[in-house]
C-alpha cells in the first residue's frame, strides 16, 4: 500500500511540494522505479512553465486570481466587436472579389485592345523630284522598327534612308536599290537604336547625295 502511495507522489515531486522527509523517501523509492522515473521527467516542462508563472506572479496577488466580473464584462465586448469588425471586413472582401471577377472579363477585353502606343506615320512628296514617301516608325526596346513605302519613277538608282536627330547627328535607317521606270510603291524594312522622338525628320537620299524628298516628324 505505501508502494502505491510512493507511485502517486510523483507529481507532488515534481512540484517541489513534498516536504524534506517526504521527499527523501520518494527518491529512495525513486531509485528503485524506472516507472517514477520516467513520469518525473515528463513532469518537467509543466514544472518550468509553473516556476516561471510565479516568478513573474507579483507576492500581493493570488496566484489563482481572476479577473472582476466588470473585467470579465468589458473584454467580453471588446473580442464581440472584434469578431465583427473582422466579419464585416470579410464580407466587404468577399463582395470586392465577387466585383473583380465579375468585370475581369471586360478588363481582360478593354486591356486586349491597348496594343501600346501607335507607331509614328509620316508622308511628304518633293514636287521637284517626284518622290513619295512614307515612313512608319515603331519604338521597340532596343530602339525603333521602320517600315519605308517609296514612290521613285526614275531609277534605276540607290537610295537611303536617313534619320535626323535632333542634335543633327545623322543614321542611315535602310538602304534599297529603285527598279528602273517603275513608279509602284516599294516597301522597305529598316531600324534604328534610336527612338521615335529622338528624330527631327527623315530624308530619302540617293547614295549620290541628292536628296530626294523629306519627312518631318514633328
Amino acid at each position: 500500500m505505501r508502494s502505491l502511495e510512493r507511485h502517486r507522489d510523483v507529481g507532488a515531486y515534481a512540484l517541489g511540494v513534498l516536504d524534506e522527509a517526504e521527499a527523501f523517501r520518494f527518491e529512495d523509492h525513486l531509485m528503485e522505479c524506472p516507472s517514477c522515473a520516467v513520469q518525473v521527467t515528463e513532469f518537467g516542462p509543466a514544472t518550468r512553465q509553473l516556476m516561471l508563472y510565479r516568478s513573474a506572479t507579483p507576492r500581493p496577488v493570488h496566484p489563482m486570481a481572476q479577473p472582476s466580473p466588470r473585467m470579465l464584462d468589458r473584454l467580453l465586448t471588446q473580442v464581440s466587436a472584434r469578431r465583427r469588425v473582422g466579419r464585416r471586413r470579410m464580407l466587404l472582401a468577399l463582395a470586392a472579389s465577387v466585383v473583380l471577377a465579375v468585370s475581369a472579363p471586360a478588363v481582360t477585353v478593354l486591356a486586349g485592345g491597348d496594343d501600346g502606343p501607335r507607331p509614328l506615320t509620316v508622308e511628304a512628296t518633293d514636287e521637284r523630284s517626284g518622290v513619295w514617301a512614307e515612313v512608319k516608325v515603331e519604338d521597340r526596346d532596343w530602339g525603333s522598327s521602320v517600315e519605308l513605302r517609296v514612290k521613285d519613277a526614275a531609277g534605276p538608282r540607290d537610295c537611303v534612308l536617313v534619320g535626323i536627330g535632333r542634335d543633327g547627328s545623322e543614321h542611315v535607317m535602310t538602304s534599297w536599290a529603285v527598279p528602273r521606270h517603275d513608279a509602284r510603291p516599294n516597301t522597305v524594312p529598316g531600324g534604328s537604336a534610336m527612338h521615335s522622338h529622338d528624330f527631327v525628320r527623315y530624308e530619302v537620299r540617293s547614295t549620290q547625295g541628292e536628296t530626294l524628298v523629306v519627312l518631318r516628324a514633328e
